[in-house]
């Protein structure tokens, strides 16, 4: 079996700075010292008619020969650090340029030109292995989706489907209940999640606010800005929805202001009231569609699988990126799943 691989080119690369500055300053102490010896070696030269002169430039002799051979030693280790840095620099470890590849890495999609050696015979997985192309940092594809959880209303329902899937769980349930829904799938909301109205009255009736919330307690402060809401609206009741819990002075403020508070435990008390049909029929609702898939609060469609491009936790993104730079958290259990590759809009 042959395989084409390409060389690499010997390019010499340019010393840094600092070897530079380096190199020049033992070239100009070099030149300085071996000119200094050769001038002072010469000295009885030019002093040869003096008798006292001619003495004091013998005297010059030996510091000459020293600063001779300093300065020819200086020149010795520039020339040889000089072509040290060029041989070691002679040599990049990264190809010229890249081979062309396409999906499969068939031999025949790459440079033709470039020079051939003959390797040894590799297996066929090995082969696969290298020339497969690189995976994509963002990975939307999807194959089969995770079974439902459970078959019947628990706690584990509501930690399995994300936000959108538990306010049409709670929009169902209401009308379940005889009220006529309506709500939005996405975009400012006005903190109001579901509108609840009654064919004898008009306009609505009630408001219901939904916080899908993992281990986190609603506050007061989210319980006293929905009372501001219905207060704007002249509203004097109003439901609030989570799948977690309530602050004691949450919950003591909702009391006091016609609120009222259901957490998750409450939620499935008030499922169980219902018939066995009705209870599937919010089960499929909880579990319609990609349920553990976040949707965009801002665009109404689904998020995607995104991977930092530097490394690190995989989380949810908007497919709308950079115009919409929503993105949420993704739960250890769902590093692997991926949502329908065509994001759609909520119902």
């Amino acid at each position: 079996m042959q395989l084409r691989i390409r060389d690499e080119k010997m390019t010499k690369t340019k010393p840094t700075k600092r070897q530079k500055r380096a190199l020049n300053t033992l070239l100009e102490k070099g030149v300085v010292a071996t000119g200094l010896g050769v001038g002072l070696l010469a000295a009885p030269l030019f002093f040869g008619s003096s008798v006292i002169l001619s003495a004091v430039a013998k005297g010059f002799r030996v510091p000459g020969w020293l600063a001779l051979g300093v300065g020819l030693v200086l020149l010795g280790i520039h020339l040889a650090t000089k072509a040290k840095l060029e041989t070691a620099t002679a040599f990049p470890t990264t190809p010229a340029k890249p081979l062309k590849r396409e999906p499969w890495g068939r031999p025949e999609a790459w440079d033709k030109n470039a020079p051939v050696k003959i390797i040894e015979d590799v297996s066929d997985e090995h082969l696969l292995k290298r020339m497969a192309p690189p995976p994509s940092r963002t990975e939307p594809t999807f194959s089969t989706s995770p079974a439902p959880p459970s078959k019947v209303w628990s706690p584990g329902v509501f930690a399995a489907i994300e936000w959108r899937r538990f306010e049409a769980v709670c929009e169902a349930l209401f009308a379940q209940a005889g009220f006529q829904t309506r709500s939005q799938s996405h975009g400012a909301d006005g903190g109001v999640d579901i509108w609840l109205h009654s064919a004898n009255a008009q306009g609505p009736v009630s408001v219901v606010q939904c916080k899908h919330w993992q281990g986190k307690a609603v506050g007061v402060k989210e319980v006293r800005e929905f009372f501001g809401v219905m207060s704007s609206h002249q509203l004097k009741r109003g439901t609030y929805a989570t799948t977690s819990t309530y602050t004691a002075d949450a919950q003591q403020f909702a009391k006091a202001n016609g609120i009222h508070t259901l957490d998750g435990p409450g939620l499935l008390a008030l499922i169980a009231k219902r018939t066995s049909a009705q209870q599937q029929t919010l089960l499929a609702v909880a579990f319609e569609g990609d349920y553990w898939c976040p949707t965009c609060a801002s665009c109404g469609i689904k998020l995607v699988k995104r991977i930092p491009a530097k490394g690190g936790t995989a989380f949810w993104g908007c497919s709308n990126y950079p115009k919409c730079k929503s993105r949420l958290p993704m739960v250890a259990s769902l590093r692997y799943a991926t949502c329908s590759p065509i994001p759609r809009a909520v119902v």
